[in-house]
């Protein structure tokens, strides 16, 4: 449950969108946050989206994994020793 006062102009633009939207206020509320939310994760990297790092697979991992070569050797290696 949320609750939101708005001023008066701001209540008039709050109807004005749902309005212009043929949508109600929970549906909008959703939407813009969403979008918002959406807008926020842009700045961050794919690393940080998905969670940060997976640990198991970069302990004792070389400093050098940022170069596309030496980390797709490291999952080779990884996934070798794993299944053998």
């Amino acid at each position: 449950m949320l609750t939101v006062r708005l001023d008066d102009e701001t209540e008039r633009q709050l109807a004005d969108i749902l309005a212009q939207e043929k949508t109600d206020k929970s549906e909008l509320i959703r939407r813009l946050i969403a979008e918002r939310w959406l807008s926020l994760q842009a700045g961050k990297t794919l690393v940080e989206r998905r969670g940060g790092h997976p640990e198991h697979l970069l302990q004792d991992a070389p400093t050098d994994l940022s170069e596309r070569p030496n980390r797709k050797k490291a999952i080779a290696e990884y996934l070798t020793k794993r299944h053998p």
